[in-house]
This record gives structure tokens, C-alpha cells and sequence, in this order.
């Protein structure tokens, strides 16, 4: 039960972190076109990052049963993984860098998995046939896939849609412009944090359901009093409420927190915005975002919004974008599957050789 509380509060404190880790994507771009001071926008994000986590769990149920074999997970593996992911949200928010907390802990729990197995790759569900809604899960069509398409339609969407905006509005004055956008950015943004919410949030509700169900089978909770009954969970059939309304308020109350370096870093290093172009790259990112969540797909908001911004600004030119930042986001990015992965791996089988 000791262990089962730790993965818990481990849990908890990433979604914590992703709160003021990732929120400040969906953020960044309402603070730097000046449209909100920075405490109006968290206050703004937290209240629709927790509208948006509570809208359903379809996220949740990929993570907790789609992504590896769970016959192989314990307590300790849940552990491990979020070890993994907090380490490397903490080390990327500390250089000011938007990784992805989704790939973090996909990363993390697909390592440990690895050393639970003993290294046996079949754990890791690559494809799976999925009969009754006739499309595939698993970390090619969930995972891989959109790590690759998200971005690339994030950057083609948000040009598009700035290019039709230059269009549209050619004819009209740049106070007219900002007026209207400067309204219309408070609807982009709000939408922004709810698809976050949508999305981000229900990676720890999986993560969570899956450390329920592993400790209903493996016996933890059959000495538990009856009151403690809303703690056995016997099958990924739905996510208790309870997990998702503590997700939910814990991603807000980081989301309050801030995030300041990873503001800076894309609404500021960037490239330079306007209201017109923070509406254009919100609003692209957040119907990108909202699509996976509706179809269970644990996409990298901060990938869709950090291309959605640079499409936009590439629409003024090509040298508006500073690409230095842009290929050390890149970097952390690629990295940041492997990195977990081998963190989570390797404190596992540290834990193996002490015995634990």
C-alpha cells in the first residue's frame, strides 16, 4: 500500500509539473501579443485546462492499456516511469525548453516496461488491431505517427490559415486588425487550454488507472475496509471520477503555478506575434489538439503549438522565425522518447539489483 501512495503522489506531482510545464504553450502566445498580463492568462488557462480535463478519457485508456503489455507492469514500473518523466520535464523547464510531458511518460513507461520484461521488445504494443471501432492502437498509430504528422499539419495549418487571414483583412487597418483579434485571441486562447486540458491531463489519469488496476490484481487493496472499495479498479472499463477530477485540479493548480521560462521561450525567442497571428496559431493548434483527444490519441500539444506559431510567423518571412530555438526545441523533442525511456530502464534495474 506504501508503494501504491508513492506512485500515487508521483503521479500527482507530474501532472503538477505538466501543468505549469506545458499550460505555458497554450498561454504563450495570448502573453506575448499582450493581449492578457501573464496572470491573467494562467488564471484563464487553469479554468479551462480544468473544463477541458474533465470533457472525457479517451487519452486516458490508450495509456493505461494501449500502449504496452500490462501483464508485465507493476507498482514499481508505474514508478519508474514517472521518475523518468518528472526528471525530464524538470531538466527542460529549467533550459527554458517546451518538450513534450506526453512523450515524457509514454517514454518513461515504455523503458520500464522493457526492464520488467527483462528486455523482452514484445511488451511494447508497436500495432493492434482494434476489431470493434476498426482502426489500430498501439505506439505506431498513437504515438510515432503523430509525433511525425502533428507538427508538419500544425506548421501547413497555422500557414494556411494566417495567409487567408492576410487576405481577408488586406484591406483593413492595423488598428481595426488588432482590435478585433485582440478580442478574438481571448476566444482562441480560452479554446487553446481546454483542448490542453483535454489532452494533457488524461495521460496521468491513465497512468493512475493503470497503478489501480495492477494493485487490484496483485492483491495491495484486499485488506483495505469497504470504504476503500472506489480504490479497486479490476479493468481499464472506465477511469474512476475521482482520478479525473484530482488530475484535473492538479494540472489547474500548476497551471496557476506558471511558467515562465517556457513563455519566454515561445512567445517571446521565437518569433515576434501580433493578436491576428497568436488567434491564427491558437486556433490551428487547438483544433489539431481537440481532434486527437476526441479519437483516444495522446498527441504532443506542445509540438502542435510550437509548429503552429512558427507556420505563422514563416507566413511574414522566413527569417521572422529564429531558427536557433527552434532546432534546440527540436532537439529536446527527438530526444526526449529515448532519454526517458533509458532513465526509466535504467532506474529499474537499479531497483532489481538492490533487491526492491
Amino acid at each position: 500500500m506504501t508503494l501504491f501512495l508513492l506512485v500515487l503522489v508521483a503521479a500527482l506531482v507530474f501532472e503538477y509539473i505538466n501543468g505549469f510545464h506545458d499550460a505555458a504553450n497554450a498561454i504563450a502566445t495570448v502573453v506575448s501579443t499582450k493581449v492578457l498580463t501573464p496572470r491573467q492568462a494562467i488564471a484563464m488557462a487553469a479554468v479551462f485546462n480544468l473544463l477541458g480535463a474533465l470533457a472525457g478519457t479517451a487519452v486516458a485508456t490508450t495509456i493505461g492499456k494501449g500502449l504496452v503489455d500490462t501483464s508485465v507492469v507493476t507498482m514499481t514500473t508505474v514508478l519508474c516511469a514517472l521518475f523518468a518523466a518528472i526528471v525530464w520535464g524538470l531538466f527542460t523547464w529549467w533550459l527554458g525548453l517546451p518538450s513534450s510531458s506526453s512523450h515524457a511518460i509514454i517514454g518513461g513507461l515504455c523503458g520500464a516496461a522493457l526492464a520488467s520484461s527483462h528486455g523482452d521488445w514484445a511488451v511494447l504494443k508497436w500495432s493492434v488491431a482494434d476489431p470493434v471501432k476498426h482502426a489500430s492502437n498501439g505506439l505506431w498509430p498513437k504515438v510515432v505517427l503523430p509525433m511525425i504528422t502533428s507538427p508538419l499539419i500544425g506548421f501547413v495549418g497555422g500557414a494556411l490559415l494566417m495567409t487567408l487571414l492576410y487576405v481577408i483583412l488586406r484591406k483593413a487597418t492595423p488598428y481595426l486588425v488588432n482590435t478585433l483579434f485582440g478580442k478574438l485571441q481571448l476566444v482562441s486562447a480560452g479554446f487553446m487550454g481546454y483542448s490542453h486540458g483535454s489532452n494533457d491531463a488524461q495521460k496521468t489519469m491513465g497512468i493512475i488507472t493503470l497503478a489501480l488496476v495492477t494493485a487490484t490484481k496483485d492483491g495491495t487493496f484486499d485488506h483495505l475496509p469497504a470504504w476503500a472499495g472506489f480504490l479497486r479498479v479490476p479493468a481499464f472499463d472506465h477511469v474512476p471520477y475521482w482520478v479525473v477530477v484530482a488530475c484535473a485540479g492538479t494540472m489547474a493548480a500548476g497551471t496557476a503555478g506558471g511558467g515562465w521560462r517556457i513563455i519566454r521561450t515561445m512567445g517571446h525567442k521565437m518569433v515576434k506575434l501580433q493578436p491576428v497571428q497568436g488567434f491564427a496559431a491558437e486556433t490551428t493548434a487547438a483544433c489539431i489538439i481537440y481532434g486527437a483527444s476526441t479519437m483516444g490519441v495522446p498527441l504532443s500539444t506542445t509540438h502542435v503549438i510550437s509548429t503552429s506559431i512558427m507556420g505563422v510567423g514563416a507566413t511574414k518571412r522566413l527569417s521572422a522565425v529564429k531558427w536557433g530555438i527552434v532546432s534546440q526545441m527540436v532537439w529536446a523533442w527527438v530526444l526526449t522518447l529515448p532519454v526517458t525511456g533509458l532513465l526509466a530502464y535504467g532506474a529499474l534495474r537499479i531497483l532489481q539489483a538492490c533487491g526492491i
